[in-house]
């Protein structure tokens, strides 16, 4: 098992965080889906844990076949999805990652990230409070304006050095942004990878652990570059989003998707208990694409065009 902690500050509060944080893993997975691969959303629904209290239990098929490298794709059949388990009880979630019924042959392979948010630069040590983990993982830093990014996942809009947003005035961020950026917060998340298969375990868990951290990068890039897009919105407001985005996304890879059932917690609903082992928070950024090594990257041009709100609302509307 490879363990690795990130810190990803963020010029932002953790409140705010929340709703941006789900805007943009609806906005990205929709973004990041096409016919037959992409994000399928099988479960999104309120659940009451005995532990952390209130939250959201999701669950969703990252559907990858062709987007795996050459050497993943000469074991894995054609059909191929990875099933992932999310419990979120902001300000802490928990996410379990796993192989779906359909990749038996990959019995020992699994992913858990767990996270925490708070408000302050990254500088809370032993955050997770496990005393089998000190001083038994790498702790890396992931800056949001300066650390490089697959080149083809590079957009000039989204680019926190040149961003500014209109409705709160943050932005561009400098070198050394987080020493004196007000407000400021940081996502914590310990990522443990384990394949036990022997003569490809170390590559498989190194590969791993590369796609999740410029998956976090991407992820947070964008929610501070669409922050006056989700700016403002309740929670109700972007768990409407989120349903509507989710179907759009289900007939997007054109699969039959379940009835989901986006609410609030508090609503009559089943209990869901996360895996006390589990480690935690959404890689809700789903793995587009199992990214490559960073290149030197060209200026490109803005994100692809994407269903917003309002066009999901009109879209609604005119079925």
């Amino acid at each position: 098992m490879l363990i690795k902690e990130y810190r990803i500050c963020m010029p932002l509060t953790t409140e705010e965080y929340r709703v941006g944080q789900l805007y943009t893993i609806s906005k990205h997975s929709h973004q990041e889906s096409e016919k037959g691969e992409g994000v399928e959303v099988v479960k999104n629904e309120p659940h009451e844990d005995p532990v952390h209290g209130p939250g959201q239990f999701t669950e969703k098929r990252v559907h990858l076949s062709s987007k795996l490298p050459g050497w993943a794709r000469a074991v894995t059949p054609r059909i191929f999805y990875i099933t992932e388990k999310a419990w979120n009880y902001y300000p802490y979630t928990i996410t379990a990652d796993g192989c779906s019924l359909q990749c038996s042959f990959l019995p020992k392979f699994s992913i858990y990230i767990e996270t925490k948010y708070e408000d302050n630069c990254g500088d809370s040590e032993n955050i997770f409070h496990s005393d089998k983990i000190l001083g038994d993982h790498e702790v890396s830093f992931l800056d949001i304006a300066f650390d490089e990014i697959p080149e083809r996942y590079y957009r000039s809009l989204e680019d926190p050095r040149f961003f500014s947003s209109a409705k709160t005035g943050r932005g561009p961020l400098q070198e050394g942004w987080r020493q004196h950026t007000k407000p400021i917060m940081c996502s914590y998340k310990l990522v443990s990878v384990k394949f036990e298969v022997w003569g490809l375990q170390t590559r498989v868990e190194q590969f791993v652990h590369k796609v999740i951290r410029d998956i976090l990068l991407i992820g947070h890039r964008q929610a501070f570059a669409w922050v006056d897009e989700w700016c403002g919105m309740t929670m109700e407001d972007v768990r409407r989003y989120e349903q509507e985005t989710q179907e759009a996304t289900n007939e997007l890879i054109g699969l039959v998707a379940p009835a989901i059932s986006v609410s609030e917690v508090g609503q009559s609903t089943t209990t869901h208990s996360a895996p006390a082992s589990a480690p935690s928070t959404p890689l809700s950024d789903e793995a587009p694409e199992f990214l490559a090594p960073p290149k030197t990257r060209p200026r490109k041009k803005s994100a692809p065009e994407t269903l917003t709100l309002p066009a999901l609302r009109e879209r609604a509307g005119a079925e």
